[in-house]
């Protein structure tokens, strides 16, 4: 199950999206979600699920590895769909004892998890298809701005940019140690749930550790190659707009404007 989490990871290959600015797809991340709670109905996620669609085509990533991502947070879905399916009032549909599904709840569950699953794969469309140091690029040029008041944006896109990239590596370190403490005997499956969770506590301790070396590692590395920080760095690729970032913002412009009509008159 770790291993279908693709948020932060990086698909190599040969795409449109791949080459785009990695601003670009920082922005259109951020629209995409923004979109999402803006429309109000169904036609308004056909479009985002059309314009997802297209996005992921042109990734030239496999489906199948796109939604494997999904697999992670079926039990954060399935808590959403539940609450809202028994706690919103309105029209009941069936009831026993003191649960109730009502339509508008139905509707509104139904709607959460749509929008739940679009946000999770458009995001992880933008982490597959750019790289770390991209992404981090991108980030400290768009938060530019907050320089005029006083905040670090370097620091700050630096230390996304690593929490984002730890997200495989802790995740490939807690497979190494569930396996090997399933070798020795320990039994992460059978049992309720606070006999799972009490099964986990060999297992964070040896990861907590492994994380903190690793950190550790990466500030020796970082201070050994003299970083100071973002001041007067410069940038062996430093980032331009080519006529398909424009491009892209335009079509990025299209949708989002399409969903605000969707909003207001449909």
């Amino acid at each position: 199950m770790l291993r279908d989490i693709t948020l932060g990871q990086y698909y190599q290959t040969e795409s449109v999206i791949h080459k785009l600015d990695p601003r670009v797809k920082l922005v259109a991340t951020i629209c995409f979600i923004v979109s999402l709670f803006v429309v109000k109905d169904w036609v308004g996620y056909l479009a985002a699920a059309v314009f997802l669609a297209v996005m992921i085509k042109l990734s030239n990533v496999p489906f199948k590895y796109m939604i494997k991502g999904m697999r992670a947070i079926v039990f954060i879905l399935l808590i959403t769909v539940v609450f809202n399916l028994f706690l919103t009032p309105g029209e009941v549909l069936w009831s026993v004892w003191k649960l109730k599904i009502t339509k508008e709840g139905l509707q509104l569950a139904v709607m959460m998890a749509v929008r739940l699953s679009f946000l999770i794969i458009g995001s992880s469309v933008m982490t597959l298809t750019t790289t770390p140091n991209s992404l981090t690029d991108g980030m400290e040029k768009l938060m530019r701005p907050l320089k005029i008041f006083k905040v670090p944006v370097h620091e700050v896109a630096m230390m996304m940019s690593i929490a984002l990239r730890f997200i495989p590596i802790l995740l490939e370190e807690t497979d190494k140690i569930m396996k090997a403490q399933m070798a020795r005997g320990a039994d992460f499956e059978s049992g309720n749930l606070i006999k799972k969770a009490k099964a986990l506590v060999p297992l964070l301790v040896p990861l907590f550790i492994s994380a903190f070396r690793r950190a550790n590692d990466l500030a020796m590395a970082m201070e050994a190659r003299c970083y100071r920080g973002g001041e007067h760095r410069t940038k062996m690729k430093p980032l331009k707009y080519a006529g398909r970032d424009r491009a892209a913002y335009g079509v990025l412009a299209v949708y989002f404007a399409m969903c605000i009509v969707i909003r207001i008159y449909l």
